[in-house]
């Protein structure tokens, strides 16, 4: 498939198949079994067999089903190894690449929003993407500065035609799915993931906002010796064009097979991103996805910057900074002053006023989280992100029962979801960084507490 489907009946039958399809191979499998065939064959089998449907089909609707499995693929550090080995193949192909949409189709995009003279602008244009995701796809081209009558490499970014609402009713039928899709992820709560997608979505659809974040941090981030952000040159209302940025491959590359040293000092450069970028710009990128950071390797082959792509999803934060209550908690968690961590959280509403908790329990389910702040060096790995995700999921423990009683604020709710992303995407690339030394230099709170 080629072409974003537009007709929404043929989205939804795609996707309502899913669960069938599991559902079909569930019975086949019970079949297998009451032949005689290992139990634990069969379910391999199935969930092999399932990940290839499910996969398959989210990342050849686009829109909306590819944005929903290219959410899951972050999070698949968090699933157990038995349920996530079968799937891991399919997670990570939806990190990197999608099926390109025609030549024509990109054509008529770009007269549709860059005008019908826009071929004297855009003086080249490669007919074969360099990259397809889920609302859009990029080529590489060359742009005539009119100023200058100097040329530049770009990167032209094209939505799909009929992007939108494919994007809001994928999402719309994947939410009405979620129970019937959860048993292929045991423990994955995807009512909640499916809802910030949809929160997000008309944002992501909006290339001039796009724009205006991507020119912010491109300032911010102008001449810096560790990250590169291309600057914006032209934008229509479904396409973007780009500084062109000269990179062999993505961290979805490094997950599958970077060295320990490419994983630590590209990792450690996402975390300095993921919190210098608030700082200097007021907004936080809001979406974690190994395809959006691009390795760019130094003129002599060796460590070189990391690139940052996609500003659809950015949190524009109050005030023009992370909440500096973030910090301060973050620290009086590893003072283990669990009263004054109590009243904090009070404060900022992760506590309700009549909810009564122990304030010792609330330590120690807290304590985990905070580890990576405690240590001059932290490793994260999928076992620890594993151990994390079962503890606070688990009915019979009390790190379950503490969490039921936790409020999340609506003005942390982003930060939350980016946080959790971006510790999926370290944890799958196994990375060491200097956490703590990095919350000092750039996290409101965490240094004066």
């Amino acid at each position: 498939m080629t072409e974003l489907p537009r007709k929404a009946a043929a989205r939804t039958a795609r996707l309502a198949a899913l669960p069938l399809g599991y559902a079909g191979r569930q019975a086949l499998g019970l079949g297998k079994r009451l032949g005689g065939k290992p139990a634990e064959a069969v379910l391999t089998d199935v969930q092999q067999r399932t990940a290839e449907q499910l996969f398959r089909t989210l990342g050849e609707l686009k829109g909306g089903a590819m944005k929903f499995g290219q959410a899951l693929s972050v999070l698949e550090a968090a699933l157990p190894e038995d349920v996530a080995a079968p799937y891991r193949e399919h997670l990570t192909a939806l990190q990197d690449a999608a099926p390109p949409m025609p030549t024509s189709t990109v054509r008529q995009q770009l007269t549709a929003h860059l005008g019908p003279d826009w071929k004297q602008r855009l003086v080249w244009l490669d007919g074969a993407p360099t990259a397809a995701a889920s609302i859009g796809q990029v080529h590489r081209g060359r742009w005539l500065d009119e100023a200058t009558g100097e040329e530049r490499e770009v990167a032209v970014k094209v939505q799909y035609p009929g992007a939108g609402d494919a994007l809001l009713g994928d999402l719309r039928q994947i939410a009405r799915l979620a129970r019937s899709v959860a048993p292929v992820f045991p423990g994955l709560d995807i009512k909640p993931l499916v809802a910030e997608l949809q929160a997000r979505a008309a944002d992501e659809l909006d290339y001039a906002l796009e724009a205006e974040a991507q020119a912010a941090y491109a300032e911010a981030f102008a001449g810096d010796p560790d990250i590169f952000v291309p600057e914006v040159v032209a934008v229509g209302e479904q396409v973007l064009v780009s500084e062109w940025m000269d990179s062999p491959h993505s961290l979805a590359h490094l997950i599958r097979e970077g060295t320990t040293e490419e994983r630590d000092h590209y990792g450690e450069l996402f975390v300095r991103f993921l919190f210098e970028g608030p700082r200097r710009t007021g907004m936080l990128h809001a979406d974690p996805h190994p395809g959006n950071f691009r390795v760019l390797p130094a003129p002599d082959g060796g460590l070189g910057r990391l690139g940052v792509l996609d500003f659809g999803a950015v949190a524009r934060l109050e005030g023009g900074t992370m909440p500096p209550a973030t910090g301060r908690l973050m620290r009086i968690a590893l003072d283990n002053d669990d009263e004054s961590l109590v009243a904090g959280l009070r404060a900022e509403g992760f506590i309700k006023e009549r909810i009564q908790v122990d304030p010792q329990q609330v330590m120690d389910y807290l304590a985990p989280f905070v580890e990576p702040a405690a240590q001059e060096r932290f490793t994260f790995t999928r076992e620890w992100m594993r151990e994390q995700f079962e503890r606070v999921n688990d009915p019979r423990s009390e790190a379950f029962t503490l969490a039921m009683k936790l409020n999340l604020p609506t003005s942390y709710l982003l930060i939350h979801r980016t946080w959790i992303g971006a510790i999926g995407l370290l944890s799958q690339l196994n990375a060491t960084a200097p956490f703590r030394e990095i919350l000092e230099e750039s996290l409101p709170g965490f240094a004066e507490a």
